[in-house]
């Protein structure tokens, strides 16, 4: 029997070698090239990144103390530190958080488990959505300006009115991606769970959901990632470029943000506020990986 199976996968592995063998020398050597040409492309990209984040390193070295986390803005870059941009960025994110990864999640759901496809109303939605992952930030920062800060809701410019922009320009993402994590879910677990007595709702709940998490996870922390480094939304809805205070409160004060503080050191022509735009570089992604 073992002899018999041993022939049939050799017939199997002769048969498709013949076959890769008929391929047309043209069509090999475009196959070859498009490979050699994404693995190219890819090198070059992360090389690129890795050359930005080593001159940052090196430019910014002499910078990396504890003043720099405990010291807030200054006119003088010897003296100036980034807590108020740390504290301002924590807080904003800390709002996207709590608001755009649970609403995120819950559509995702909603829309993958329960919506009815063929429904016009829902096919409508899901290609709003994917629209909306594409629509420039500068798009998000005047909604907010005209919406949260001085429209109906009328926040003002605080740290939670920068919160809600954000979450508005990551929600997009968080959906999509939240709905990738459940689309890769074998339908036989919630056929499974549903045979067994369990209702929609309760195979979601204890079959589904803890098999996507691994994949909502990965999706929340890339949208939060993207909301940590933008700047043109919150220059729009009140971040500010200088404060004179840490901020203490998400819904009262001024703030600013990491990215917004780097921005306003790197437009100086100072050779010493370089040095600090390249340290806060480095602290910006100390606060991205933790």
């Amino acid at each position: 029997m073992t002899t018999a199976v041993r022939k049939t996968q050799d017939a199997a592995r002769e048969a498709t070698v013949a076959k890769l063998g008929q391929i047309p020398t043209g069509d090999r050597i475009r196959g070859l090239a498009f490979k050699l040409l994404v693995l190219t492309s890819a090198i070059l990209g992360v090389a690129g990144l890795l050359a930005l984040i080593i001159q940052s390193g090196v430019v910014g070295a002499e910078r990396l103390n504890l003043d720099l986390f405990t010291q807030g803005p200054s006119s003088l870059a010897e003296e100036g530190g980034f807590l108020a941009g740390i504290l301002g960025t924590l807080f904003v994110i800390g709002g996207v958080l709590v608001t755009a990864v649970p609403l995120g999640i819950g559509a995702a759901i909603y829309l993958e488990e329960f919506a009815k496809k063929e429904n016009w109303f829902n096919r409508l939605i899901e290609l709003n959505i994917q629209n909306l992952a594409a629509v420039p930030s500068i798009v998000f920062g005047i909604l907010g300006l005209g919406l949260i800060v001085r429209g109906p809701i009328g926040l003002g410019g605080v740290a939670f009115a920068g919160s809600l922009t954000l979450a508005l320009l990551v929600l997009p993402t968080v959906i999509l991606a939240s709905r990738e994590a459940l689309r890769a879910v074998p339908t036989s677990i919630r056929e499974g769970a549903m045979a067994l007595g369990a209702t929609r709702w309760q195979a979601v709940r204890h079959q589904v959901l803890p098999s996507a998490v691994p994949g909502m996870a990965t999706g929340s922390i890339l949208a939060l990632s993207r909301a940590i480094g933008e700047t043109a939304p919150l220059l729009l809805v009140g971040a500010a470029v200088f404060v004179t205070a840490n901020p203490d409160d998400p819904f009262e004060g001024a703030y600013t943000v990491l990215p917004v503080q780097i921005y306003n050191y790197v437009a100086r022509p100072q050779e010493e506020f370089q040095v600090l735009a390249a340290a806060g570089i480095i602290v910006l992604l100390i606060v991205l990986i933790v």
